[in-house]
């Protein structure tokens, strides 16, 4: 009798259906990491528009509104031109992306001017099969997101962006110096580099401050939020000229810096 009562007592427990895995900050701050900055390229017309576009996570997209706002505002990327990631932005139910600086950027006047002779033109600024124009797109989840890998969400992406080939980032990485390339992929920052390969290493800062110092205009770049590691990133023009870590505690206080290894 006890072992039955037992039984009928495990029993729900073991009808109930498994918890989901919710997404933790750790997995959060890898596909932050993963995502910013990686280059794709356009396997449908990709309009601007100044809300996010909605993508489902089974790669449907809603086609009228991707028209309207192509209509409106017309295309940020044409079918095989590359966009880069260029802000990522994770809330409860959805992935929100920033594709080539948003609605922030878009073709130059000169970028638009074709000369020729006769009957045949070209555009004077050639092209270079990447998207002059920015917008923003979203995956956008039933319900709040679970544990997601980076390989996850590009798959979600497969009917819109073609992360598979051989990237630009890839190409571009190359084509580095060594010391360069190493510290990209050990994901810190040098001296020498520029705000590509910060981004690249790093991903965006949080925030930005421009300042001038003996008519030499500077550029900080912050990184980490306190209690933990802080990083400014410091540019003048357009090249790192210092890096220094922090480590605030709590209440403000900090530690000294921690030896090169």
């Amino acid at each position: 009798m006890n072992r039955r009562r037992a039984l009928l007592l495990l029993l729900p427990a073991a009808l109930a259906p498994a918890k989901e895995k919710k997404l933790s900050t750790e997995d959060r701050l890898a596909l932050l990491r993963g995502l910013t900055a990686e280059y794709a390229k356009a396997k449908v017309l990709i309009p601007r528009s100044k809300k996010h576009l909605p993508i489902e996570p089974n790669g449907k997209w809603d086609k009228d509104v991707w028209e309207k706002a192509a209509v409106e505002f017309g295309p940020a990327a044409r079918v095989g031109e590359m966009v880069q990631i260029t802000k990522v932005k994770i809330e409860d139910d959805r992935i929100e992306l920033e594709l080539n600086n948003g609605m922030k950027t878009g073709p130059k006047w000169y970028e638009r001017v074709e000369v020729g002779v006769g009957n045949s033109t070209a555009p004077i600024s050639g092209r270079d099969n990447v998207a002059k124009a920015g917008t923003y797109m979203a995956l956008v989840f039933p319900k709040n997101i679970e544990a997601l890998e980076v390989a996850d969400v590009k798959k979600m992406l497969g009917q819109v962006l073609d992360f598979e080939m051989r990237s630009v980032t890839e190409s571009y990485m190359e084509k580095l110096p060594e010391p360069v390339r190493k510290a990209i992929e050990q994901k810190r920052v040098i001296e020498g580099m520029d705000r590509e390969q910060v981004r690249l290493a790093v991903g965006q800062p949080v925030r930005k401050e421009r300042r001038i110092v003996d008519g030499d205009e500077l550029e900080d770049w912050m990184y980490g939020r306190p209690p933990g590691k802080l990083t400014f990133v410091t540019f003048t023009g357009s090249k790192v000229t210092k890096v220094k870590d922090m480590y605030a505690g709590l209440g403000g206080s900090t530690a000294p810096e921690l030896p090169v290894q």
